[in-house]
This record gives structure tokens, C-alpha cells and sequence, in this order.
């Protein structure tokens, strides 16, 4: 199933796509089930009723119709890891040359070496769950940062609680998966990093963390081989595939599990594919620029950058 959610007036409601492609309202239907976050924790039962519902569903709302919002609107809880060894090895090269507009010393002739512990271990950090911004919505960039960047990240859903979670087992732990464009004011983010802590303010501003456009529920994707894109203003600038991750989505689960609670509702992101962000292209967005996520069965995450500060494109 593609569950999504949507403002109902009254607040967020949960709707599935139908095999027409209208969204049927599953808030309506089943009042148990009025949000993601009360499906996720209702487990395979309350699956097989938001199935039965969408099966017996005859026509629905106009997808155009609503405002959709992002599948969890305040997720428990939000980690993100670097888990894809193009972009680990590309963005601290890129990044050295950044700061070396601002009187750093000069980066190296080419890409850095990775840090053996990223070998070694699942690298996160934890995110902001209440800066989560939804499908279509503009994007205030904050008026501390000039330098506006995306990063193309797929994102899974915890849906059933665990600790020590063995690699072996942790599918079993996975709801669904969704698109994460995980925001960055590069300017403020290599500012503060040399604490060195952080990200903060680099990542933790409103609507930063935007998810969606739907969870695609466990059963229905493989996420071992997914494409790809980012296109801004309609023209391709990333491209990659999910294949190429590191470290899999159960390894770091495993990881993240050992010692501590997952509880259901808890977003774990991939971090950038390869190419997925402005930093490793050396080009930034702007002012206007529309930036458009595409994962292969997934779908496609719009989003409008409000950044009245910014009106022309920064490049390295």
C-alpha cells in the first residue's frame, strides 16, 4: 500500500491510494485509525483492516483536491546515518573547498580519505522531529544561511518495537519506506562542525526535514535496488540508486538497537546517495528553484524554496 497523510480540516487525516489513484480516506472509514502514527502502532492487524478498507473502497477524494502533508507529520523520533561511500568521499572534498572560500587553508588535489570508523560502524546523527515539512510545501530557508542545498535520501519506518534487534531479524521491524530531503544550510552547517559538534543549526531549522510524498508499506518495495533522481526546476542534477548503500537498512538497525528501545514511528534515514545533494555538484539552489525527489516506487517529493536573501546561484 502507498499511505499518505492529509489535512482533513479538522487536522491531519490517513489515506491510502486506490488502484485509480484517488486517495481513500481511511480516518473516515475506521475512526481507530485516525492517523499514521495509530496505524504503525496498531501493528498487522490494524494492516489488514486499512487493506480490507482500501479494497472495498469504490471512487475517493481528487488527489488534487487536498493538501497533502508529510506521511508522519511529527515523526517519534528522527536519525539520520551516511551511509553511501560516493558521497561520504565526495562531500568532505567539496566541503574543504567550500570553506576554503571563507580563508580556510585549500583542499586537497582530490577526494579525501574516509575515516576508517565509517567502515566500521552505521555513522548518525539524531534530527529535529518537529521541523518535518510535507509534499509541495515552500521552504523558508533561514536568514542565517546563503547557501541552500538538498540531499536525496530513502528514509524507513520502524513499525514494531525492538532492542538488540539481530540484522537477521530486523525486516520484520521495517512499516514502509519513504523519500527524506534532508535540508542543508551548508554555510552554517561547516561553520558550526568545527566544535566539533553538530549538525545543528545547519539542519535544524523549520520544514528541514521533509518526508513524503507516501510510506510505502514493507511488503509492496524492495528497497535493495531503487533509482534515484533530484531534478530543480524540471532539469536532472542527481542521479542514483539505492543499491549502492554501504551499510543496509537492517545492519543499521542492528546498530542503532543495541542497548536501546526502537519504538514504532521512528524514521531512520539513509543519508545522501551519491551525486544527491548541490555540495557534491559544487552548484547550490536559489530563490523560486523547485526541487523535485524521485525514488522508484515511491513517487515524487516537490518542494518551493522561499529564500528571498539568495536570488542568484552560488557555485564552487
Amino acid at each position: 500500500m502507498k499511505l499518505l497523510s492529509f489535512d482533513g480540516g479538522a487536522g491531519p487525516c490517513l489515506g491510502a491510494l486506490g488502484g485509480d489513484g484517488a486517495i481513500v480516506d481511511i480516518s473516515q472509514a475506521s475512526p481507530a485509525l485516525s492517523s499514521m502514527q495509530a496505524l504503525i502502532e496498531g501493528g498487522d492487524a490494524a494492516l489488514d483492516i486499512a487493506r480490507s478498507i482500501v479494497q472495498r473502497a469504490q471512487g475517493g477524494r481528487d488527489p488534487s483536491s487536498v493538501r497533502w502533508l508529510a506521511p508522519l507529520p511529527v515523526p517519534v523520533q528522527m536519525r539520520d546515518f551516511l551511509v553511501f561511500e560516493e558521497h561520504m568521499r565526495m562531500a568532505g572534498w567539496q566541503g574543504a573547498k567550500l570553506r576554503a572560500t571563507w580563508g580556510a587553508p585549500p583542499a586537497p588535489p582530490e577526494p579525501m580519505a574516509i575515516p576508517p570508523i565509517w567502515y566500521s560502524q552505521p555513522i548518525y546523527y539524531k534530527c529535529n522531529r518537529f521541523a518535518v515539512s510535507g509534499p509541495g510545501d515552500t521552504v523558508h530557508w533561514p536568514d542565517y544561511s546563503r547557501i541552500i542545498d538538498y540531499e536525496l535520501e530513502l528514509a524507513c519506518v520502524i513499525g514494531k518495537r525492538g532492542r538488540d534487534i539481530p540484522a537477521s531479524r530486523a525486516a520484520g521491524h521495517i512499516f514502509g519506506y519513504t523519500i527524506w530531503n534532508d535540508f542543508t544550510a551548508r554555510d552554517a552547517q561547516f561553520q558550526e562542525m568545527q566544535g566539533p559538534l553538530g549538525p545543528a543549526k545547519g539542519k535544524d531549522f523549520d520544514g528541514a526535514n521533509m518526508l513524503g510524498p507516501v510510506i510505502v508499506t514493507a511488503d509492496a518495495i524492495d528497497p535493495a535496488n531503487l533509482a534515484m533522481r533530484a531534478l530543480v526546476n524540471g532539469a536532472l542534477w542527481s542521479e542514483g540508486n539505492s543499491g549502492s548503500m554501504h551499510w543496509s537498512f537492517a545492519q543499521i538497525i542492528e546498530h542503532v538497537s543495541r542497548s536501546e528501545t526502537l519504538h514504532p514511528g521512528e524514521v531512520l534515514g539513509s543519508g545522501t546517495v551519491g551525486s544527491g545533494c548541490g555540495l557534491e555538484l559544487g552548484r547550490f539552489l536559489k530563490h523560486g528553484d523547485r526541487i523535485e525527489l524521485q525514488i522508484e516506487g515511491i513517487g515524487t517529493l516537490a518542494a518551493l524554496i522561499d529564500a528571498p536573501l539568495v536570488t542568484e546561484q552560488v557555485t564552487l
